[in-house]
């Protein structure tokens, strides 16, 4: 490598900086990618494309990729396209509703979609439905007050052309139709009331994670499993060194690197405050985890083919809106229904139980503990889920689904989610229920914190990362992203028509319902 190579990577370098030859012998590499899920495969396939020089290396702790909150059953598997969520779209205290944010979500998902449909066509991603499936998405909502507000839900959404297609309904035999689980044996006279848009999606991000990574390492990238990143430090020349285990055989390693992404998912708080970047000054990480009841009953799961959304418990997190879903994995499906959320002080499901303690430092106590004060109805809520009984979250599956019997589910596990914690100027600090990028000033370390809609909007929240970190060479690249991404740079929710065009290209691409 030579000092050309570090003006290519567009680093800021300090100008007395030596080669790495000259500096050490030791191995090196231009991109390191912490952790095997889907936002590092994201980042190395777009790296991978936009500059193909480049060597790459991806660390994962765990024996396989894709195991935390990238593996299928960790997650909900939901196209994060803002047509069933309604967090996403909350009611203000006047009354009012917006669109923005789910119409902003939704302009994100197309962004990912449209890289996917390129990788699809370009042969870099196999058969589309090893990984994305056509999947209705609605919403579900009982009694006036809950009619009230989706319909102002609907209204505000009309015209936006990346929903079109919306349907709503208040008749029971309507929705018996969209959905039968929802309707069969509910009370005729219960006041309901569903929206149902076809071009949905279930997405198994788990499979698309394994398929990216198969792919960049295909184009010289290499992928090393059971190696977990134990420290790492910025040197004087501007490149990071890292110290690695392996765990096969609990031997040391070290790596420099001129471009460190940490996309450890819960891990990734922990690694950012190692590496001493002031940026990371402030934040905590506050972890809540969840279960879903499943099913693989045939009978039950061809009844049901549909994400149906309902409206969040008051104090509950934006992840634990309930929810009655269809999940294809490994061609197999099946039907979720949840999150029950719960409290674990662990940041990874396969962590320690000193995550939270460890994580806590002077410059994120205060922040912390008003976050705490300022949250006493999402505590309640946590508790109240902690010490449900089954019979109880039972119950919360019967008022979307009247006849559901006890024996036909089981409860399973999902991922660990943080939310980032966050100095506030007025608060002193706030919750963030979504994803925050991380970077350092000199572009040349960037990781991710928070969760939903997290996977579903991997590709612009990594392109994010690259014009943050590669600002000198985000120019060169953007021939290449708009070739990939025809929408990149502009707004699909402006263009009735070039929103058309793009989700019926994607939706063939993808053989999806358009």
């Amino acid at each position: 490598m030579s000092a050309g190579r570090d003006e290519r990577a567009g680093h800021r370098v300090h100008p007395t900086a030596h080669t790495l030859e000259r500096v050490n012998s030791e191995d090196t590499v231009d991109v390191v990618l912490i952790g095997g899920g889907i936002m590092s495969a994201t980042l190395g396939s777009l790296i991978s494309r936009l500059q193909p020089d480049w060597s790459i290396r991806v660390y994962e702790r765990l024996g396989r990729v894709a195991q935390e909150s990238s593996n299928p059953w960790n997650n909900a598997g939901t196209g994060h396209a803002a047509l069933c969520e309604l967090n996403y779209m909350p009611e203000a205290a006047d009354g009012t509703v917006s669109a923005d944010k789910a119409v902003s979500i939704n302009e994100q998902f197309q962004v990912s979609r449209q890289y996917w449909a390129h990788l699809v066509e370009s042969g870099a991603l196999p058969e589309p439905r090893s990984f994305i499936n056509s999947t209705p998405h609605m919403t579900f909502v009982r009694g006036r007050s809950n009619i009230d507000y989706l319909k102002k839900r609907v209204d505000a959404l009309e015209g936006e052309p990346l929903f079109a297609g919306m349907e709503y309904s208040e008749d029971l035999d309507t929705i018996a139709e969209w959905a039968p689980l929802l309707a069969k044996k509910r009370n005729p006279k219960a006041r309901i009331a569903a929206t149902r848009i076809e071009s949905g999606t279930d997405v198994d991000y788990g499979a698309l994670t394994v398929q990216l990574l198969r792919d960049i390492e295909s184009r010289g990238a290499e992928i090393r499993t059971d190696h977990q990143v134990t420290w790492l430090k910025r040197q004087k020349d501007g490149t990071w060194k890292l110290k690695i285990r392996n765990l096969v055989g609990n031997t040391p390693e070290t790596v420099r690197a001129r471009f460190v992404f940490v996309g450890a998912g819960g891990g990734a708080l922990a690694l950012l405050q190692h590496s001493g970047i002031p940026e990371i000054k402030g934040y905590g990480g506050f972890p809540i985890s969840g279960q879903f009841l499943r099913t693989t009953n045939p009978k039950i799961v061809a009844q049901h083919q549909a994400k149906v959304y309902g409206k969040a418990a008051v104090g509950a997190p934006p992840m634990s809106v309930p929810h009655l879903d269809t999940r294809v994995v490994d061609g197999e499906t099946s039907l979720l229904f949840g999150p029950y959320a719960g409290f674990t002080p662990k940041f990874l499901k396969t962590s320690t139980w000193f995550d939270l303690p460890f994580s806590i430092r002077l410059h994120n106590l205060v922040p912390m503990l008003q976050v705490g004060l300022r949250n006493f109805d999402l505590v309640r809520y946590l508790v109240s889920e902690l010490l449900a009984s089954r019979e109880k979250k039972m119950k919360a599956l019967r008022e979307f689904m009247p006849t559901a019997k006890t024996q036909d589910w089981e409860l399973i596990t999902a991922g660990q989610r943080v939310q980032v914690m966050k100095k506030d100027p007025e608060k002193g600090g706030v919750l963030q229920f979504g994803t925050e990028v991380i970077s350092g000033a000199d572009g040349s370390i960037a990781g991710l914190l928070g969760a939903s809609p997290g996977a579903s909007t991997a590709v612009p929240i990594m392109l994010e990362v690259m014009k943050k970190c590669f600002p000198e060479r985000i120019g060169e690249w953007e021939p290449k992203i708009r070739e990939m991404i025809p929408s990149y740079g502009t707004t699909l929710s402006d263009d009735p028509d070039a929103a058309a065009a793009s989700l019926a290209r994607t939706a063939a691409a993808l053989q999806l319902t358009a």
